[in-house]
């Protein structure tokens, strides 16, 4: 059975907590329904493709469809969110053996230099980003094509979510490749305040060995990082999970 994932609004999400928790991201109370925020979004060229999807007749299909090629649409999303989550928190972690996204720490000389020091966070964040959208796309493709196969009514329901994938799969893309560089302000804030702990009591040799000891301001930014890109990946993974909450509530009925 999947995994679920907490009820959110947008405003509410995993995701937008914990950058707001980290002080990247401010935070508001929406000024206006959500409808009325979505169709913001929605051109009039896109109205009309929505209208098409809600206006059409479904074909007939064999109800009660449940598997792709033998495996269980929950199995299918499980296998792919713990392959990606395991990806997100191996990579991170020294001594991990090489993943996919896998992070090269920056030289530990004294001093990094400010323009080069948050690079390889960076290219690494962004390379799980790549490997999320790759997967998770791939994935929300697989489990509508299947809820689609179970009855009229959920293959109207996969029709609309392709529809709104493809609408908004592009502004939803630029808004998350920001998250990177949010993290960029997050980087230099721990770094800084590192730095003024040294001047406050007069150190004046820093030892780079332990900046990566628990408690210490690197590895605190790295396991912040991960926090981030696990919440990132929830999000990702909020329609696939919409639709199979859908398929089994249509199973359930049906029994």
């Amino acid at each position: 059975m999947t995994r679920a994932l907490a009820r959110t609004n947008f405003h509410s999400s995993k995701l937008i907590r914990t950058l707001a928790d980290l002080a990247v991201l401010e935070t508001a109370q929406p000024a206006a329904a959500f409808a009325e925020k979505l169709g913001l979004w929605i051109d009039f060229t896109d109205a009309i493709a929505l209208s098409g999807v809600l206006n059409a007749s479904p074909a007939e299909t064999q109800a009660g469809a449940q598997s792709l090629a033998g495996v269980s649409l929950d199995d299918e999303f499980a296998r792919m969110r713990t392959s990606l989550e395991s990806t997100i928190t191996k990579s991170g972690s020294p001594g991990a053996g090489r993943t996919r996204a896998e992070l090269t720490m920056p030289k530990l000389d004294v001093p990094i230099e400010d323009a080069k020091a948050y690079v390889p966070f960076r290219r690494y964040h962004q390379a799980h980003q790549r490997d999320m959208e790759s997967s998770v796309r791939t994935l929300r493709a697989r489990v509508r094509d299947g809820v689609a196969k179970a009855s009229p009514k959920l293959q109207q329901l996969a029709a609309l979510d392709a529809a709104f994938d493809a609408i908004l799969c592009e502004r939803e893309g630029k808004l998350l490749s920001t998250i990177p560089s949010l993290l960029e302000k997050r980087f230099n804030e721990l770094r800084q305040a590192h730095q003024q702990t040294l001047r406050d009591r007069q150190q004046t040799d820093d030892n780079p060995d332990v900046w990566m000891k628990p408690g210490a301001w690197l590895a605190r930014f790295c396991g912040e990082l991960q926090s981030v890109l696990l919440a990132e990946l929830d999000l990702r993974l909020q329609p696939s999970v919409g639709l199979l909450e859908a398929f089994n509530n249509e199973k359930t009925n049906q029994l």
